[in-house]
């Protein structure tokens, strides 16, 4: 298996994981916890796509890498969630 290979099955199992981890609504450290696994997620897809050359990819996941950043903060980070 090619080293990209490998970036990209680790980046699309780390989503899958962060994404339940999301969706179990477990509180705010696993909720928090589930966002910076994304932003692991985001940076191996960048990583793949840079490799691969894949802009499209590149783009949509630094985006996303800039959501999941916010998510850490606002779970993990900021202590008075705001209403």
């Amino acid at each position: 298996m090619e080293p990209v290979e490998i970036v990209r099955w680790a980046a699309s199992i780390s989503g899958i994981v962060a994404a339940f981890m999301i969706a179990l609504d477990h509180g705010r450290r696993v909720t928090g916890l589930g966002f910076a696994l994304f932003v692991v997620s985001s940076l191996a897809w960048i990583t793949g796509a840079l490799i691969g050359g894949d802009e499209p990819l590149l783009s949509q996941n630094l985006v996303l890498f800039g959501i999941n950043v916010f998510g850490v903060y606002r779970y993990l980070i900021r202590k008075n969630p705001l209403d």
